[in-house]
């Protein structure tokens, strides 16, 4: 049995191994490397790339890429929560609700992206009918800052959020909150030491989705932010296209990636001890 089953997990550590830890490696040769003259990588090996993640303006856009994607994050939640707790109960609208939530995926996230910038920009919808109402007499400057930049990344990555809390929600025991009733617990009552805690592990799941992608994002912060919202993503493209130095960028690339995975692991160890309790 165990050949067997080599046998057929040989197919997929190849691709594995040519999809990712081929080019991981290639990453990791580049980022011990040195800077072209005109780009690319040149000998000899050095570790100034590494070196230099230390300086301050590299730190501050690391934690101002870790603050958006928190927040974020922390929005898509508080959103996508009562969405999916809503969907959970629908009965037979069930499967028409989940399909609303996919819809977005039909359509290109870049077309998404410049459409919200449509409707955020000085002519755009939203100011025009905030000037037409008399709410205000100038437009107002809701593109192209921090706040532009996590509104596109919860509309863009929401559905992440709802649909692992739908699936954890959905499997839930209604008759624990008819007990907790009986117990006399209220509903709000029941929403925090019934639903909350029994959802863990959707939360969980759907947290680390959102997070991880909105922590690497570049083309929201790129469009809606208009160069005025630098995220690691940002820095990490600009150092393989503008800058041309690649040794950096894939410095930047190894240790986002590092970062990354220390808290994957940390969650995955916390979510473990709270199932063994």
């Amino acid at each position: 049995m165990n050949r067997l089953r080599n046998a057929f997990l040989a197919p997929a550590w190849v691709v594995f191994t040519l999809l990712f830890f081929a080019p991981l490696a290639v990453i990791a040769a580049y980022s011990l490397a040195t800077r072209g003259t005109y780009g690319g990588v040149s000998a000899p090996a050095s570790l100034e790339s590494w070196v230099r993640l230390a300086d301050p303006l590299y730190l501050v856009i690391l934690l101002r890429s870790f603050a958006l994607a928190g927040v974020a994050t922390f929005i898509c939640l508080l959103l996508g929560f009562p969405l999916a707790l809503f969907i959970a109960r629908a009965g037979a609208r069930r499967n028409l609700y989940l399909q609303l939530v996919i819809v977005p995926f039909w359509t290109s996230f870049l077309v998404r992206t410049y459409a919200w910038m449509f409707l955020l920009r000085e002519t755009g919808l939203v100011n025009s009918a905030l000037m037409a109402l008399g709410l205000t007499r100038e437009p107002l400057p809701l593109l192209y800052n921090n706040g532009a930049v996590i509104l596109g990344l919860v509309y863009g990555y929401l559905p992440f959020m709802v649909l692992p809390l739908y699936a954890t929600l959905e499997r839930m025991d209604r008759a624990l909150l008819e007990a907790a009733a009986d117990l006399g617990a209220r509903s709000w009552s029941a929403l925090w030491r019934v639903v909350i805690p029994l959802s863990a592990p959707g939360i969980r799941a759907g947290s680390v989705l959102v997070f991880i992608p909105c922590l690497g994002a570049y083309l929201t912060p790129d469009l809606m932010g208009g160069g005025k919202t630098i995220m690691i993503g940002n820095l990490v493209q600009n150092q393989f296209t503008t800058a041309r130095d690649w040794p950096f960028g894939s410095a930047l690339s190894l240790a986002l990636m590092v970062i990354v995975m220390v808290l994957l692991m940390a969650l995955v160890r916390r979510g473990g001890e709270e199932g063994m309790l």
